[in-house]
């Protein structure tokens, strides 16, 4: 009987076991709860900005603020540079703090400090995203958002009181969103001078401290004490607009600024050899400064003379004057085709002494190599006088074109009158039917001044320098400048060609001493000329 009991007993739970089961999942599939709404389906491009940052925590910034830029690059590079940029990073922080803790625990009754280990881990900071801003001034400004979960094995000796416990720093992790400004720029290499950080928001600081085993910040309290504080601290230093400046090159080198003048009386040349078959050369003198890339200067030319006189003065700007040197070199003019050198010299300005005047008396070389035997032989001499004149603190310029401003015109001048400076620096897209040789021509008062042609190209480079001597100043003229193309090919129907001209009014020049422009050719396509004109008067 018991036994038949049991069998009825098993067999009425497994009935009951699967009628419920069936009831309870007919009851869910068809029963529903009054009090559950359906949920609203929108788009993500739909989504508020909060909601989704709930929905996407992790989402580079570059998602979401469009004018942050992917750095994938930059966090590749960081990735295969991190083991060594971990030791040079960790020896700069040893080196910088070790003697700041030697000079500060003797107040606080500390014996020595000392780190027994000092490492970054193996994860390197990653960057979400850079922002880049564009300004007028000469610098470079980003804005990257940086994030840092690092795995460091940091351990700090406290020797004090006869005891030496180990403090260490586990889980450290670093948010933050930092201001960096390169500037000024320079063209010396890294191509900036100071690097100048701030911090737009408080920084997000995580570690945990241990003790004997023990982790501090376990301690009620003291996690958020301490997270606030060092908040606090690193706002107040460096929170925007208070920066870190870290200086990386002396601006004063770096931008080269102008520290002195160099006056040029180029006197008069004797003896010089004959370049041309028949008949006598055309020289000229141009004056240079090496390791500068301002233009030449140049005297008028003296044609059919050998020993010709000029008397014409000129001022070059001097940027060191322990390196630069004053070139010499005499040409014969030609009207047509490469001029011919008849020879050079030159004049460390490390000796000249400031302030006071020298005559020199060069003889024409063919190079500056000492054992060039074609230095042997004679191609006459040059006369100069030359005087070096430094600026004083009160005085020194910022730059080149504040110094080209300052010149005046040379002794001789017409009271009232002046010296107009034309300089031709380069062109842009010119485009000649049947050749492009270019070459401009200058007209004014009659005059006309050329510059060498340049062979088949469309951006040609000249960097040539023109003056013209007036009784006063032109301030109801205009000049005529002109860039052609010539062709010394046989038969050639068309040998000659204009490129494109324009009339520039100088009445500007007047007012401002000094213009600097590129300026749209007149019947020319897309040509365009850059000139740069100065007005320099003798008061």
């Amino acid at each position: 009987m018991g036994i038949i009991s049991a069998i009825a007993g098993a067999f009425g739970f497994g009935i009951g076991i699967t009628l419920g089961l069936v009831i309870g999942y007919f009851l869910f599939i068809f029963i529903q709860s009054s009090d559950v709404e359906n949920p609203e389906i929108k788009p993500l491009v739909e989504q508020d900005e909060p909601t989704l940052q709930r929905m996407f925590p992790e989402i580079p910034i570059w998602v979401k603020n469009p004018d942050h830029d992917r750095v994938d690059w930059l966090n590749k590079f960081l990735e295969l540079m991190w083991p060594y940029l971990d030791k040079a990073i960790c020896k700069t922080v040893l080196a910088t703090v070790e003697p700041m803790i030697k000079e500060q625990t003797p107040q606080y009754k500390i014996d020595e400090v000392e780190f027994d280990s000092l490492t970054l881990g193996s994860l390197p900071p990653t960057f979400q995203g850079m922002k880049v801003y564009t300004t007028d001034e000469k610098e470079i400004i980003m804005e990257p958002s940086f994030k840092w979960a690092a795995n460091p094995n940091i351990h700090v000796g406290v020797k004090a009181f006869g005891l030496r416990p180990t403090i260490q720093i586990v889980d450290l992790q670093v948010f933050a969103s930092p201001r960096i400004t390169l500037k000024p720029l320079v063209p010396t290499f890294p191509c900036f001078c100071k690097i100048l950080v701030s911090l737009m928001d408080k920084p997000h600081v995580d570690f945990g401290v241990k003790l004997i085993g023990a982790d501090l910040m376990s301690i009620p309290g003291l996690y958020g004490f301490v997270q606030e504080l060092i908040k606090d601290q690193v706002a107040n230093m460096y929170l925007w607009p208070k920066v870190l400046e870290v200086a990386i090159l002396d601006p004063t080198k770096a931008m080269k600024r102008p520290v002195g003048m160099l006056n040029v009386k180029v006197v008069k040349a004797m003896k010089l050899k004959k370049k041309d078959l028949l008949g006598a050369s055309d020289p000229y003198a141009k004056l240079t400064l090496t390791d500068d890339k301002l233009p030449s200067k140049k005297t008028t030319v003296k044609h059919k003379n050998l020993n010709p006189e000029w008397n014409e003065e000129f001022n070059l700007v001097v940027k060191d004057p322990e390196v630069q040197a004053l070139e010499i070199m005499v040409f014969d003019w030609e009207s047509v085709g490469k001029h011919d050198k008849m020879g050079m010299n030159r004049v460390p300005l490390k000796d000249l002494t400031p302030e006071e005047p020298k005559t020199l008396t060069l003889d024409l070389l063919k190079n500056m190599d000492p054992n060039d035997s074609h230095n042997d032989k004679s191609r006459g001499q040059i006369v100069v006088e030359v005087m070096y004149k430094p600026f004083g603190e009160d005085q020194m310029p910022t730059d080149v074109e504040e110094v080209s401003a300052m010149q005046k015109a040379p002794v001789g001048t017409p009271e009232g009158g002046g010296l107009l400076v034309v300089i031709i620096h380069e062109g842009e897209d010119l485009e000649g039917k049947h050749h492009t040789n270019p070459s401009v021509r200058v007209l004014f008062h009659g005059e006309e001044k050329r510059t060498k042609p340049m062979k088949k190209t469309r951006d040609p480079r000249w960097e040539e320098e023109f003056t013209f001597t007036l009784e006063e100043p032109p301030t109801n003229e205009k000049m005529h400048i002109e860039v052609v193309s010539t062709s010394k090919r046989m038969g050639l129907i068309h040998p000659k060609e204009s490129l494109g001209y324009v009339d520039i009014s100088l009445a500007d020049v007047v007012n401002n001493k000094r213009i600097n422009e590129k300026y749209h050719l007149i019947d020319s396509k897309n040509g365009r000329l850059q000139v740069e004109l100065h007005w320099r008067t003798s008061g």
